[in-house]
């Protein structure tokens, strides 16, 4: 080897072994400062691969959320990393107990120093525990809205909507207000304020609100949307329809679907959204009105001919021109309905709330014979066939103002028939729990329901048949009218409950 050559290694080696100082009994080299380095290097990467493989390997596996993984591989990965060092500092001669008192006040001095970090750090460790936010949350914070990405130890990453990343110290997160829409579960209301005209019939209003809530998809039916009055606007009456729905995070997608089916509807049926206004006091009213009607004639003599003067009149009276016909009001058809007819507005309103319109191509099945019954239905527009597919027999058809499925929802009893729509048709539909409580409201419709059963003894002679093989109809009640039982059945099972 040249001379030259291992003269400079050794000076070099003079240079990385020389003594710089000593902490304790252990001298600090440069030699020894790199392996320290290389050996902390070594602990930081085994420790990301181990936060990386707890994860997004043996957490998963586990069935653990991504909130709990994120959090519990953080916990653990940073209590590995710490043991690490330490190990790496024994295992380079560095006893640590000399140092407990000069880290201490060490600690203290940079405490005060970066209060912030400190505070932040402090914080991220109490999100990471307590784990009331946690990744893949849906959070709202300082008119901030997105998902968690991530939670480190000093700072939380938002992804918003935009698609950006918005790094928030963790302090700010433990101190102040967040709603955590998916804390418990993503479902949320909305409120969508609607003004209407002040001579729309507030009934009218109601029907047609629930209609749209119930046309879009992503609006829950339990619990079901429901429609305040919130009271006399200066140019309005004002509504606010409210809907539950199942992904809140997808409420302004939900929100604009629904103003364009409110929108819709309330130009179907007619009722306007008014503009602001204002009344105005003009003096010498008479004067003005005489001579705006003399501008007026003169104006049309001048420039009418004969000609436009026909085409106005034809205009006027067009031929074969009609204005599409209104949905079929839910209020009218209930008020055929016996006991309901002398109902007044109020009371069918909640009976408005209690129900949806659903509606039913041709061939569409309503439900399947066999079915625990679970609604009660009501034709609106079309035509409903119920029939007994095993024996392909047809039990009846059912018009508009015809009322089926009540018998199973009172008695608790599988669907007997089949029923299926024979064309286009539209049914005011009621769940069970909302009849029930119908029924509890007007106690007189148990009566009737029994009378219509009374008319239709063979449609609903399979319904005593269930009752005995299923033991509920005993030889004594058997050899008693069967509507009779009915009655007293119905009697028992609503004196138990108390109103709503």
């Amino acid at each position: 080897m040249n001379p030259q050559l291992q003269q400079l290694l050794v000076s070099v080696d003079r240079v990385f072994e020389a003594d710089l100082f000593k902490v304790g009994d252990e001298p600090i080299s440069l030699l020894w400062l790199l392996k320290l380095a290389m050996a902390f290097l070594t602990v930081i990467v085994l420790t990301t691969l181990f936060k990386w493989l707890l994860r997004e390997r043996l957490l998963v596996r586990l069935g653990m959320s991504p909130g709990h993984r994120e959090a519990i591989a953080t916990l653990l990965s940073y209590g590995a990393g710490a043991f690490g060092f330490i190990v790496v500092l024994q295992i380079n001669g560095l006893n640590l107990a000399p140092l407990v008192v000069t880290l201490g006040g060490l600690g203290i001095g940079v405490g005060f120093a970066f209060q912030e970090i400190t505070k932040n750090l402090i914080s991220g460790l109490t999100l990471l525990v307590e784990g009331k936010l946690q990744v893949g949350d849906y959070v709202e914070f300082d008119g901030l809205s997105g998902y968690i990405k991530e939670i480190s130890m000093r700072s939380t990453v938002i992804r918003t909507f935009d698609g950006g990343d918005v790094v928030v110290p963790n302090s700010n997160l433990t101190s102040n207000r967040v709603l955590n829409w998916s804390y418990k579960s993503l479902t949320g209301k909305l409120h969508l304020p609607i003004g209407v005209a002040y001579d729309s019939d507030p009934i009218t209003v109601t029907e047609t609100l629930l209609n749209a809530a119930y046309m879009e998809s992503a609006v829950l039916h339990d619990p079901p949307p429901r429609v305040i009055f919130k009271g006399f606007g200066d140019s309005s009456l004002e509504f606010e329809l409210w809907v539950w729905v199942a992904q809140i995070d997808e409420g302004i997608s939900v929100r604009s679907s629904l103003n364009f089916i409110i929108e819709h509807n309330l130009r179907q049926m007619g009722l306007k959204i008014p503009f602001p206004q204002r009344d105005l006091w003009v003096r010498n009213a008479d004067r003005l009105q005489l001579l705006d009607s003399s501008a007026l004639k003169l104006s049309e003599r001048s420039t009418e001919s004969p000609s436009t003067n026909g085409q106005r009149k034809a205009d006027a009276h067009p031929s074969g021109s009609s204005s599409p016909p209104l949905p079929v009001s839910i209020r009218d058809s209930l008020r055929q309905l016996p006991h309901l007819s002398v109902c007044s507005d109020l009371h069918l309103r909640e009976l408005i709330e209690a129900g949806y319109r659903k509606f039913f191509k041709a061939s569409d099945m309503i439900f399947k014979e066999g079915d625990l019954g679970s609604d009660f239905y009501l034709v609106l527009t079309g035509s409903v066939e119920t029939l007994v597919t095993q024996l392909d027999h047809a039990v009846k058809v059912y018009h508009p103002g015809d009322i089926f499925g009540e018998v199973p929802i009172m008695l608790n009893l599988p669907y007997t028939t089949t029923a299926r729509a024979l064309e286009d048709s539209s049914l005011f539909v009621i769940h069970k729990n909302s009849f029930e409580r119908l029924l509890r409201l007007h106690p007189n419709l148990a009566e009737v329901f029994s009378q219509e059963l009374a008319k239709e003894k063979e449609i609903y002679q399979d319904v005593r048949q269930q009752l005995q093989d299923l033991g509920l109809l005993d030889m004594t009640e058997h050899r008693h009218r069967f509507t009779a039982w009915v009655q007293a059945r119905l009697k028992s099972l609503f004196s138990t409950r108390s109103p709503m």
